[in-house]
C-alpha cells in the first residue's frame, strides 16, 4: 500500500481550510444582509413614530379649532368663516399624509377605532352603533393618532 506524500496531505488540508473559510464568508454574508434587512425596518418604524408623533402634537390646535366653531355654532362672520377654513385646510392636510378624520356615525362600534365615552338608548338604532362622536379620531391602523370618542347605542 502506498504511503501518502506529505504534499497531497497539506493539499487536502488547504482544500478543507478553504471549505471552512468560504462557508464562515458565506455565514458572514448572511448575517450582513439579515442586519441590514433589520436596520432598515427599524429605521422605518422610527420614522413612522416620529411622524405620529409630530402630527399627534398638532391635534390639540385642530381640537381647539373645532371648540372655537362649536361656540360660534351658525355665525357667518368673515373671522369665524376663516377658522373654518383654517380647520378644514388642517383636516385635509392631516388626510393627505394618511391620517383621515374618523368621525362616522351610524357605523358599528369598532374598539380598535372608537373610544366609548358614553351610551344611549336610540329604539331607531340597532344596538352597537355610533350614535354621535364626541371628538373625531385621526389616521388608520399602525398610522392612528387617536381614536374616536363616540357615544354608541346599548338598547336595554
Amino acid at each position: 500500500m502506498p504511503e501518502e506524500s506529505p504534499i497531497a496531505d497539506g493539499q487536502d488540508t488547504a482544500r478543507e481550510k478553504a471549505a471552512e473559510f468560504e462557508d464562515r464568508w458565506r455565514r458572514t454574508l448572511a448575517d450582513l444582509d439579515n442586519l441590514r434587512k433589520r436596520f432598515s425596518k427599524d429605521l422605518g418604524r422610527g420614522r413612522l413614530a416620529s411622524r405620529n408623533e409630530a402630527m399627534a402634537a398638532w391635534l390639540p390646535v385642530l381640537d381647539n379649532l373645532e371648540l372655537a366653531l362649536s361656540h360660534a355654532e351658525e355665525d357667518t362672520n368673515p373671522v369665524m368663516d376663516g377658522v373654518r377654513a383654517v380647520r378644514d385646510q388642517a383636516v385635509d392636510v392631516l388626510a393627505r399624509l394618511g391620517y383621515p378624520r374618523q368621525d362616522e356615525v351610524g357605523v358599528p362600534f369598532d374598539p380598535h377605532r372608537h373610544e366609548v365615552v358614553g351610551t344611549a338608548d336610540d329604539p331607531d338604532r340597532p344596538d352597537g352603533v355610533v350614535i354621535s362622536v364626541v371628538r373625531p379620531g385621526y389616521g388608520e391602523d399602525e398610522t392612528q393618532l387617536r381614536p374616536a370618542a363616540v357615544v354608541v347605542n346599548r338598547r336595554g
